[in-house]
């Protein structure tokens, strides 16, 4: 059901290539863009693209408070790889990852990390 995603930044060079690098993990590329305002990712063209922009109103982008955005993996290697690479590019840590609750050995398995702008993100898989 969800087409898109599309968080705000303040420097969209710098964006776009922590993305490049980190959504390359997963095997997302970029397929469309517009200079000077915003760059979109996706495995392919029939999945939810995430996308990063400089805000249309000319205001300062800011971080939506209680927003996030879910990245759907496969496995927890998956998981602990994107979050693993999102911290290496200059990410922070929000939430290692691991199973919710932290007592579980199978269920929902996730890492939560914010970006170089302050968005939060996490990338998560269930486990059977």
């Amino acid at each position: 059901m969800i087409g898109y995603v599309t968080l705000g930044t303040a420097d969209l060079e710098r964006a776009g290539a922590y993305y490049d690098e980190l959504l390359a993990t997963i095997g997302a590329t970029r397929f469309m863009e517009e200079d000077n305002y915003f760059i979109a990712w996706s495995r392919n063209q029939e999945e939810c693209a995430l996308s990063v922009t400089l805000p249309f109103d000319k205001q300062p982008a800011t971080v939506g408070n209680g927003t996030m955005v879910a990245i759907a993996l496969g496995t927890p290697a998956q998981v602990d790889a994107l979050y693993t690479k999102a911290l290496a590019l200059g990410g922070s840590c929000e939430g290692k990852p691991g199973f919710r609750p932290e007592d579980a050995t199978k269920g929902f398995y996730a890492g939560y990390f914010r970006d170089l702008d302050g968005n939060k993100l996490n990338a998560f898989c269930v486990v059977d």
